[in-house]
């Protein structure tokens, strides 16, 4: 029987769920006396990751919070409905912990940790918290942020301890293996790698930019190759839209053995969100951000400066229109494609930020608990 029980908390994003699993996989390797059970949103992403793992995991009915009464109502009725199966869970357990990692689903636990006594410690990796992690903190003992400058956020609640640690990677960024991913994706081992990513969701504004400059990459085809990761709603147009040329052009709809790929790249150019950042951070990869342009706090631009003042990373703003948006792209990722010389300063830069023991400060803290 396990000495101790850890309940991850929350998803809807791989942004979420990805740092949970990175923790998830050092606390089995730290102890093996524990049992991990994840609590996750009903979107689909959370079954797509969770169902690959050897982990339990049960979806809550929660909603986000609107003030549009309709919604307002629902949010309130998922919200304890989540409650109850969160408390079910919690006291059918042996010593509970509970882990929140952000959003909507992980309120409900959390507020029923704390109504139980249980511990409550909560995982920030964006520089901004998010609404969940801003009302979570209230119950939290102890709060995990990846950017020092973070801290202020949190600090109207005095109960919680806030740790910087950075943001959690999976085990494969520890010891990747770029050579499997070549060989499964049938890549040329001696041409260079452009890996397009718009996260675990896809990204269709990056994906029509990069449609729009790939007649202008074709000088490079002897070169260079292109794999670009879609997400699956757009897999099937971005593949329609394709037109055949001389430049090897990979679409995916997702890759698994991300950590593998992304030390396989040369460049890559993907959204900001904070795992994003960390990885290409880890991997030693120039990168171009092109900030997720329409949260309020703008965090996606805020992490991508971490990048871009050491000298890992371009910034690119998605602008709203098309032409702008891939002329803007292509003056930066032209260079790149040129120059060995920047590229490698970039990738030496990455060293200044990556924060590879993050996932077992963490396990290591919450094993304490």
């Amino acid at each position: 029987m396990a000495l101790k029980t850890f309940f991850f908390a929350g998803g809807g994003t791989g942004g979420h769920l990805y740092p949970a699993l990175a923790v998830a996989e050092q606390l089995t390797a730290l102890e093996s006396d524990i049992e991990i059970r994840f609590l996750c949103s009903s979107r689909s992403i959370d079954e797509t990751i969770l169902s690959k793992t050897a982990y339990q995991y049960a979806a809550l009915s929660a909603q986000g919070l609107s003030l549009k009464p309709a919604q307002l109502l629902r949010f309130f009725r998922t919200f304890q409905d989540s409650a109850k199966v969160a408390r079910a869970h919690i006291e059918n357990s042996i010593h509970p912990v509970i882990v929140g990692v952000g959003g909507f689903a992980s309120s409900p636990v959390c507020w029923t940790a704390h109504r139980l006594g249980v511990p409550v410690a909560l995982i920030n990796v964006d520089s901004v918290p998010g609404k969940a992690n801003r009302l979570n903190a209230r119950w939290a003992q102890t709060v995990f942020i990846h950017f020092e400058e973070t801290q202020p956020a949190f600090a109207r609640f005095k109960r919680a301890r806030v740790l910087a640690y950075g943001c959690p990677l999976r085990q494969g960024f520890l010891d990747p293996q770029p050579g499997r991913a070549i060989t499964e994706l049938g890549l040329d081992p001696n041409k260079k790698i452009l890996l397009i990513t718009g996260a675990s969701t896809g990204c269709q504004s990056i994906n029509d930019a990069i449609a729009r400059i790939l007649p202008d990459m074709e000088a490079y085809a002897d070169l260079w190759q292109v794999v670009h990761l879609t997400g699956h709603r757009n897999y099937e147009a971005v593949s329609n839209a394709l037109s055949q040329g001389r430049l090897a052009y990979h679409v995916l709809a997702y890759y698994d053995q991300m950590p593998d790929l992304m030390n396989a790249a040369d460049v890559i150019i993907g959204r900001s969100g904070a795992v994003s950042v960390a990885e290409y951070a880890a991997s030693g990869v120039p990168s171009i951000c092109m900030p997720y342009p329409h949260h309020p706090d703008k965090h996606q631009y805020i992490n991508a400066s971490k990048l871009v003042d050491v000298g890992a990373a371009i910034m690119v703003d998605d602008l709203p229109d098309l032409k702008d948006r891939s002329e803007w792209l292509w003056e930066e990722l032209e260079p790149l494609l040129k120059d060995e010389t920047t590229r490698l300063a970039m990738a030496q830069a990455c060293e200044q930020v990556a924060r590879p023991d993050a996932a077992k400060k963490i396990a290591e803290h919450l094993l304490t608990l």
